[in-house]
């Protein structure tokens, strides 16, 4: 009998596959080769998956964008106080343990590489607004508000600044988190989240006619 092949646990396998390339060998040196010879596959059974460096890093950044995405999903919906429900949304996009490094050393790594590689349009031209939207969800949620749409600004000048600021905030930490893995515990991360969500959620910031 032929052997059935279960796509989507073979895709999981891939996906951690290129994700362990990407973060020990960094971009150039994740080749097809290398994720077939890490996932234990010849290189022509990849091609149902991808074909090309570049299909793998669209394949790589797909799937950080889903599994982060998933996860967000799950806090949104639970039974949670508003500020803790926002602390763990944010925290999803940081490196607050192995599985969660490696997502952040891939996104930032084909962030980087989308800003000339056209195989990575889609994400060079949502991830901005993605992560803004995400923003946007803690900030409703510290607010006891509803969750916004995706793209839809707060109506109120402030809230949405309050978002703006936080965005910059957390560019910032997973860049330095990243970064300089030594200089933060995760009991660090946390604290410096819950700290700013404090911050915005009691300052007064300013209107636009303030400005």
């Amino acid at each position: 009998m032929p052997k059935i092949v279960d796509h989507a646990q073979r895709r999981d396998e891939l996906v951690r596959a290129v994700w362990e390339v990407i973060s020990r060998e960094g971009i150039e040196g994740a080749t097809v080769r290398k994720v077939a010879e890490a996932a234990g596959v010849s290189v022509g059974g990849l091609r149902h998956y991808f074909d090309s460096q570049r299909g793998l890093l669209a394949f790589a950044a797909q799937a950080v964008g889903r599994s982060v995405a998933a996860r967000i999903a799950g806090h949104l919906h639970a039974d949670l106080p508003g500020p803790e429900r926002a602390r763990l949304m944010l925290e999803e996009l940081l490196p607050l343990d192995g599985n969660r490094r490696v997502e952040v050393d891939v996104w930032l790594a084909c962030l980087v590489r989308s800003r000339i590689d056209e195989s990575l349009a889609d994400l060079h031209r949502n991830a901005w607004a993605a992560e803004r939207h995400i923003c946007r969800l803690a900030i409703a949620s510290c607010q006891d508000l509803p969750a916004p749409e995706i793209g839809q600004e707060f109506t109120d000048t402030g809230l949405e600044r309050r978002a703006a600021r936080l965005h910059v905030f957390i560019d910032g930490l997973t860049l330095q988190t990243a970064t300089y893995p030594r200089n933060f515990t995760p009991e660090d991360i946390r604290a410096a989240v819950r700290d700013e969500l404090r911050l915005l959620t009691e300052a007064r910031l300013p209107t636009e006619r303030e400005t």
